[in-house]
């Protein structure tokens, strides 16, 4: 009997895959890093190849580690970032600023005043992406490409969320997702068309939805995409019956990892899904509205259900980014990440409330996704000395960790205005691996943070997608209930939540003098 699955996460700097039991238990893991090419810190790119083989990598590697044979396997599902691929109709590979390199990342702001353009239309879709078009989103990043580079568009081509393109290779078929439709190419499934066909013209896309895969209705969450080829199976080390689910956000997978279903007339927790960047994912039985607030998306998790997303755009990137701007730092390992923790936490041990005291940081350094849904937002440091030294590194990291929870604290502010206030949060991805932020995400937020049983709830979340499709349980919502488990809650301190309030007033002091500096 076929009773694993395998899921996928295409994350930022790398892919990870998972192989699961039915009742969400991981019995092996792999990571395989992927190239990035970067010609600047607001342009990122990928080549799809380049992914397929590392997604290959790690699912033969996790069979492998598992000792499973090949007839184990039920179901695979891919969850990926919202890069945009470009597929050629010619057999050779597209190429942006490399080689090879077809696919712009999901954090690449090349499309920002495209993105402008679109918010300047007054859409009634707006309205369901925060009133402001993201660069990040993918019809700005297509307005930029016909303008700059109509050959990644030509006739008889074609363009995928890169989810999408992962179900693509595995199964041939260009069908899409609700997953990435929904949130990220203005699709509404809730209209009779899914298409608003006037605002596409206003943009110079009208012809989008002719495109293979975006000519029909999208794929639910948890139902089949169709089997593996027999390249996909060849290159993946698996069989053709195994089943493919459709893709998901990343974001998305992560909150189908911990979220059960909303009910009627309950609030509804959020989901924390903290990497690189961090997305928060909430759910309505009805439609939430709100400004810088991606959605409502309607089915983009659960069948039936409003989706809402917000987020910040650099905060495990950020601190990366601080341990390798610092000559007292170095490359970005999870070692060194552990490193600068351990030692934080003996100099809190001696220093108590005082540890860091003096220095402020605005962590928009890569724009500011929630509350204000402004890319052009920067980040700024308040309180620098002429310390070098690994102990000042560690004292802006934490300053960092508990900026970056401020900024959490006013994004959860703007969903509880929409309608979607709870007193608990959900955490998943990376930002679950680390303890200071397992402490200060509460105490800031004043919100209980449940932690899942299972640390990498992304891939959880796939899993379920893929046991789904499989038919391993009845449905999503009955393969979630059976998949997900919570392991621990950590409630606020209220003492140290006393403490940071102050530290919420001198970030909004910060956030109101960069306003001012720029009127400048």
């Amino acid at each position: 009997m076929r009773r694993f699955v395998i899921a996928v996460d295409v994350g930022t700097a790398s892919v990870r895959a998972g192989l699961f039991d039915s009742d969400g238990y991981m019995k092996a893991r792999s990571v395989h890093p992927l190239d990035l090419a970067r010609a600047s810190a607001r342009r990122g790119e990928y080549a799809s190849q380049n992914i397929w083989q590392a997604v290959a990598t790690t699912v033969r590697a996790v069979r492998a580690e598992a000792k499973t044979d090949v007839t184990d396997i039920a179901a695979i599902a891919f969850g990926a970032t919202c890069s945009l691929v470009f597929q050629p109709a010619e057999a050779a590979p597209a190429s942006l600023s490399r080689p090879g390199f077809d696919t712009i990342a999901w954090f690449d702001h090349r499309a920002s005043s495209e993105a402008f353009e679109c918010t300047a239309t007054g859409h009634d879709l707006l309205s369901h992406i925060g009133d402001v078009m993201s660069p990040e989103m993918q019809i700005p990043k297509l307005m930029w490409a016909r303008r700059n580079r109509p050959d990644l568009l030509s006739k008889g081509g074609n363009v995928f969320d890169l989810a999408d393109f992962l179900t693509f290779r595995a199964t041939g078929s260009a069908r899409r997702s609700i997953s990435t439709l929904a949130s990220k190419w203005t699709y509404r499934p809730e209209t009779p068309s899914g298409w608003a066909s006037d605002f596409l013209k206003t943009v110079g896309l009208k012809d989008l939805p002719e495109r293979d895969g975006l000519d029909r209705p999208p794929l639910a969450v948890g139902s089949p995409a169709g089997t593996l080829t027999a390249q996909a199976a060849c290159d993946l080390g698996l069989d053709q019956t195994v089943i493919v689910a459709p893709g998901m956000v990343d974001a998305y997978a992560g909150a189908l990892g911990v979220l059960p279903p909303p009910e009627p007339g309950k609030p509804s927790p959020l989901a924390l899904i903290g990497g690189t960047s961090s997305c928060l994912v909430g759910q309505s039985a009805v439609p939430c509205h709100g400004k810088s607030l991606w959605g409502p998306f309607f089915s983009a998790l659960y069948d039936g259900a409003y989706l809402v997303e917000a987020g910040q755009s650099a905060t495990g990137g950020l601190l990366n980014h601080l341990l390798e701007a610092s000559s007292a730092g170095g490359t970005a390992s999870e070692a060194l990440h552990d490193r600068v923790i351990a030692r934080i936490a003996a100099l809190r041990a001696t220093e108590g409330d005082s540890f860091a005291a003096g220095i402020d940081i605005l962590p928009d350094f890569h724009g500011n996704r929630s509350p204000f849904a402004d890319p052009a937002m920067t980040g700024m440091i308040a309180g620098l000395t002429l310390d070098r030294s690994f102990d000042g590194l560690c004292r802006l990291y934490f300053r960092a960790l508990v900026a970056i929870a401020l900024g959490l604290k006013q994004v959860i502010n703007v969903m509880a205005e929409a309608g979607l206030a709870t007193d608990t949060l959900f955490l998943a991805g990376g930002h679950a691996r680390n303890p200071l932020l397992r402490e200060i995400y509460p105490d800031v937020t004043g919100r209980k943070l449940v932690l899942a049983r299972e640390k990498d709830a992304v891939l959880l979340g796939s899993a379920i997608n893929a046991a789904s499709a499989a038919g391993l349980h009845p449905g999503l919502k009955a393969a979630a209930a059976a998949m997900q488990a919570s392991e621990m809650t950590v409630t606020p301190d209220p003492v140290r939540s006393r403490l940071y309030e102050r530290d919420m007033q001198r970030l909004l002091i910060l956030q109101a003098c960069q306003a001012q500096l720029r009127t400048i």
